[in-house]
């Protein structure tokens, strides 16, 4: 399975989320590694088994095992600290904010890759999680990094489009 399979999947109804995955092996904002890292945490992230699977076959040729690997720690460990971390920004007792999270994260600190390459996908896992604190936590790293806005945006950009790969799926299977 590929992108361009998973495109072939994707309904008439949702003839632009087609044209957007179009898009995504021909971008060059990106480096390859940052490109086909955020296809494998997107893909996880959005939970279908199918983009998964399909993006993760796309990736796995332009990955190192490392690479591989730390983008599913990305999706991983963001799929924990989104939740953790909405819920003290959204719950009004503002007690659990100054409780300590007791979560273990070192992946975070020696992700395996560049620090900037694993900030772009845990950025965009954190934006298809909906957790805003994890978004601004990610950006302003990337931004103290000096990652052009222009990457962020494109981070983000492919987390859109993955994330409506699977929503149209789901509503084709629905129907």
């Amino acid at each position: 399975m590929s992108i361009d399979s998973l495109k072939s999947r994707i309904p008439d109804f949702a003839k632009d989320v087609r044209l957007n995955l179009s898009t995504l092996g021909s971008d060059e904002t990106l480096t390859p590694q940052q490109k086909y890292g955020l296809m494998v945490a997107c893909g996880i992230a959005s939970r279908n088994p199918e983009v998964r699977a399909a993006l993760e076959a796309e990736a796995a040729p332009h990955l190192t095992p490392a690479a591989l690997a730390a983008a599913k720690s990305a999706a991983a460990i963001m799929g924990m600290n989104n939740v953790y971390y909405r819920f003290t920004h959204l719950v009004s007792n503002g007690e659990y904010r100054t409780l300590p999270a007791k979560l273990r994260m070192n992946v975070i600190g020696n992700p395996g890759v560049e620090k900037v390459d694993f900030e772009l996908w845990s950025l965009a896992v954190s934006a298809i999680n909906g957790c805003g604190m994890c978004m601004d936590s990610h950006e302003a790293v990337l931004k103290k990094a000096e990652v052009p806005t222009e990457i962020v945006h494109t981070a983000v950009r492919f987390a859109a489009i993955i994330q409506s790969a699977a929503i149209a799926l789901e509503a084709a299977e629905a129907a």
